[in-house]
């Protein structure tokens, strides 16, 4: 897919955009976000999770759905963490759901998004992330995807105000594209985060990342060094 510069304003915390509100699958989406429990005042972490859903995803879209799944269910494990799920897909579709302490409730809303063409909106993400952690602290993004067709210094730019609010971002690559692993790597540096490289052969590593993410997420990295999680020690290595 080539680059475009011109791309459709950032989402609204709601993440609906105008020229989509009349789409029916997008707002059975939203209906079913809304419905989800709110997460309580308690809650000791913020995690948001973010997707790449585009037509490129499509070949292993399945199986990255499974192991995504299982973060959630990770998630829902550690104690005090709300979660927020946010994805992209088709020509400026970009959602988010409630925050949300029921990850249950979140990965069965997850499994139900599927591939659409369309060109990455990281920079809508990030923007996202941004306010979301003006307004109360964000612990960790964890973003999934395997293509960049953005102005890289764009997204260098949002990434270096998410290290300022202290949001780590957890970049996770499919696959080997090189321009997503130059813009990648230079997310997870300015944020003080990781990227990590998966493909269709070693995808059974990502769910334990995942996992540890959530860990990181909801206690620090206190808690991820104490943490038996699988990926946890791989996670810590890379944050060192």
């Amino acid at each position: 897919m080539s680059s475009k510069n011109a791309r459709p304003p950032a989402p609204t915390g709601s993440g609906v955009p105008e020229h989509a509100a009349a789409d029916s699958e997008v707002d059975a989406f939203l209906k079913r976000a809304a419905a989800l429990a709110p997460v309580s005042g308690a809650a000791r972490g913020r995690l948001i999770f973010a997707l790449d859903a585009t037509m490129s995803r499509q070949p292993t879209w399945d199986l990255a759905c499974e192991l995504q799944a299982g973060m959630f269910d990770a998630a829902g494990s550690v104690g005090g963490l709300a979660v927020q799920l946010v994805y992209f897909r088709g020509f400026g579709e970009c959602q988010a759901s409630r925050w949300v302490a029921d990850t249950r409730a979140l990965r069965d809303l997850m499994v139900r998004i599927d591939c659409r063409g369309g060109h990455t909106q990281i920079r809508k993400v990030l923007a996202h992330v941004r306010r979301e952690a003006e307004k109360r602290p964000v612990a960790a993004l964890a973003y999934v995807g395997d293509a960049m067709e953005e102005n890289p210094d764009d997204l260098a730019a949002l990434a270096g105000e998410l290290g300022l609010l202290g949001v780590r971002a957890f970049m996770f690559q499919e696959g080997r594209d090189p321009a997503a692993e130059r813009t990648f790597r230079e997310i997870a540096r300015l944020t003080n985060g990781a990227h990590l490289r998966f493909d269709a052969a070693s995808a059974g590593k990502l769910s334990s990342l995942l996992a540890a993410v959530a860990t990181y997420a909801a206690g620090g990295l206190k808690a991820l060094r104490s943490s038996r999680v699988e990926g946890a020690q791989q996670l810590l290595a890379h944050l060192k």
